[in-house]
């Protein structure tokens, strides 16, 4: 089993997961860790010779260190760039976080030191009419680390996040601030000295705008301003 396992949840689409997933399998990989990650169900997926396919999902593919099929790391795969659970109804297929996680077990049977799992969407994305990730992440156990996207609305979305995940019972290990955009938010400093006060978990970074569009390169940059969960956490 590995070491240590964490749930990857943002305040919001597009707030940043993969990249602080990739960044800190990358960091991790430096510190001598071996790694595996999962996005257990994606929509926005692209059709190929080999199948549909996820960029977040191959991102995580290039940045962990240990080897695993596309299939394992992204199981459920939609086509559409909607809601998962509204993909997965039009597309026929089944989703629960029953079924996403004997995925995620079957990946921690596999060594490793350190276990990423990414959500897609916010913490209370649906999977289907009656379950969201919370289900997920109370099935697993997992502790969650939360990524706020630095944009207006930053402070709002990320302490009714971590309240939320807290009331839901679940373990908040740590966040992360990532800017979405190329210039800074009004007052951006002031945003994340607010959020360094108010929320009740440590900061495990603060990571730029990233030029680059490789995501080996976002990945190994975005892992040079990340710090790993502690140990327990």
């Amino acid at each position: 089993m590995p070491r240590q396992s964490y749930f990857i949840t943002g305040t919001d689409t597009d707030s940043g997961k993969t990249v602080v997933t990739a960044g800190l399998l990358r960091l991790a990989a430096r510190n001598g860790l071996r790694t595996l990650a999962m996005k257990p169900l994606a929509s926005g997926c692209e059709q190929t010779p080999e199948g549909l396919r996820n960029a977040d999902a191959l991102a995580l593919s290039q940045a962990m260190t240990e080897s695993m099929p596309y299939e394992s790391v992204n199981p459920v795969a939609l086509e559409p760039a909607i809601a998962p659970h509204v993909a997965a109804r039009e597309a026929g297929r089944r989703v629960s976080a029953e079924r996403l996680a004997g995925f995620c077990r079957g990946a921690m049977m596999r060594p490793a030191d350190l276990f990423l799992v990414e959500g897609a969407g916010g913490w209370r994305v649906p999977l289907n009419d009656h379950e969201t990730w919370v289900d997920l992440v109370s099935d697993l156990q997992f502790p969650v680390i939360l990524v706020v996207g630095l944009r207006l609305g930053a402070i709002n979305h990320a302490l009714l996040s971590a309240e939320l995940i807290q009331r839901d019972g679940c373990r908040l290990a740590g966040w992360v601030a990532n800017r979405c955009t190329p210039e800074p938010m009004a007052r951006e400093d002031e945003t994340f000295e607010t959020l360094c006060e108010r929320m009740p978990a440590p900061c495990m970074g603060r990571v730029p705008w990233l030029a680059s569009r490789d995501p080996t390169a976002m990945a190994e940059e975005a892992s040079r301003h990340l710090s790993l969960p502690l140990p327990g956490a």
